[in-house]
């Protein structure tokens, strides 16, 4: 069938994005769902930082790709032996499809799945090969799984998970990424237990989602980091007990002096290594600091086994907010639902898939939080 999609054949372009234009929507042919596959009407799908690092290279992927990994649509077509859904299902897409059978899934860390890394990696779905075709019927990759930049995609049914109908669908998108992510690395990578404080570092989508997280899980006292002041604003609006310019000159020890020596849990999203640096700064005797942030693959960051083994410090990676997406997803959107997870209050613009380059200006000069698409 023919599509639209958003298509980027280089990274690295130059700024601005309005000028340089690196997605560029053209028509493209989409073959059908295979073994185990899905067709998704696409509905919504929100603008990630991961996308951005695409674009400019921070994040290194097989050109030329569909990219977008942050959705929410309509299930159209099965494929063979796909039994758990059907036409009609709304579902979320989660961007990494976990198989099931390697040891990290049937160890309960789908977040770590091996097949799913290596064909993320690749640029092709969890069976292999791609369904996406140019008019010249150039092969084109996937984008983590998914390819959300598009009227439809075809997904491994391993990257879905069916939610309520009642669930709108700009709202639903949000829990493929921003959510899962932000929300998973506080509750399932940290372990946030009730009355513990806590830094959150980097205030985009993800990094506000962890607020909201950690407020839901009952953290005491709740400090949000951003060199951005109407971020650090909005932070206060959504309950952040504290808000600092992680650049001030004293940054580390007004943490420290308010949270009483150091927070439980410092949290980071900004991927920048100065970022990460400053949240285990941060972080108390015996705390523990996750990074989620994906800085270029070349950065490194340097600390001194003296104070990991003296102070008891944990550092530790968060992926896909550690979250086993078929249990995690329903039970944040339960929260969502009764009040507890208000993460509508994410949503800082709707655009039209045209304006996919426009957005991704704005993301890159830190003017929004979640931007959503709508493509049907």
């Amino acid at each position: 069938m023919k599509i639209r999609a958003a298509v980027l054949h280089e990274m690295g372009l130059q700024r601005p994005y309005t000028q340089s234009n690196p997605l560029r929507i053209e028509e493209i042919d989409l073959s059908i769902p295979q073994h185990g596959e899905v067709l998704v009407k696409i509905h919504d799908a929100g603008l990630c930082h991961s996308d951005l690092s695409v674009i400019d290279g921070t994040r290194p992927r097989q050109m030329p790709m569909v990219i977008g990994h942050e959705a929410a649509g309509e299930v159209v077509e099965c494929g063979p032996s796909v039994t758990d859904l059907r036409p009609g299902d709304h579902v979320v897409f989660s961007f990494v499809p976990s198989c099931g059978h390697c040891i990290p899934c049937m160890t309960g860390r789908p977040a770590l799945c091996e097949p799913g890394a290596a064909s993320n990696a690749k640029g092709t779905l969890l069976n292999g090969g791609s369904r996406l075709k140019s008019k010249d019927l150039r092969q084109l990759n996937h984008h983590l799984g998914v390819s959300a930049f598009a009227d439809y995609a075809i997904v491994s049914s391993n990257s879905l998970v069916k939610t309520s109908s009642d669930l709108p669908y700009e709202i639903a998108a949000l829990f493929g990424c921003a959510v899962m992510t932000g929300v998973g690395a506080v509750v399932n990578t940290a372990k946030l237990a009730t009355g513990q404080t806590i830094l959150v570092v980097g205030l985009g989508g993800v990094g506000f989602a962890a607020l909201l997280g950690a407020l839901a899980a009952g953290a005491s006292k709740i400090i949000a980091a951003d060199i951005n002041p109407q971020k650090r604003a909005l932070a206060t609006q959504l309950g952040a007990h504290a808000v600092i310019d992680p650049n001030e000159g004293e940054a580390v020890e007004a943490v420290k002096s308010f949270s009483g020596g150091g927070v439980d849990i410092a949290v980071e999203f900004a991927g920048v290594i100065q970022a990460l640096e400053f949240a285990f700064a941060c972080t108390k005797r015996g705390g523990t600091t996750v990074t989620a942030g994906l800085p270029h693959p070349d950065k490194r960051f340097s600390l001194s086994p003296v104070v990991m083994v003296a102070e008891e410090r944990t550092l530790k990676g968060s992926y896909l907010g550690s979250c086993i997406p078929a249990r995690d997803i329903p039970a944040y959107i339960s929260l969502y639902l009764s009040g507890r997870l208000p993460v509508n209050k994410l949503l800082s613009h709707t655009l039209k898939l045209e304006e996919v380059n426009a957005g991704f200006e704005t993301l890159a000069r830190g003017e929004a939080i979640r931007q959503i698409i709508r493509i049907n």
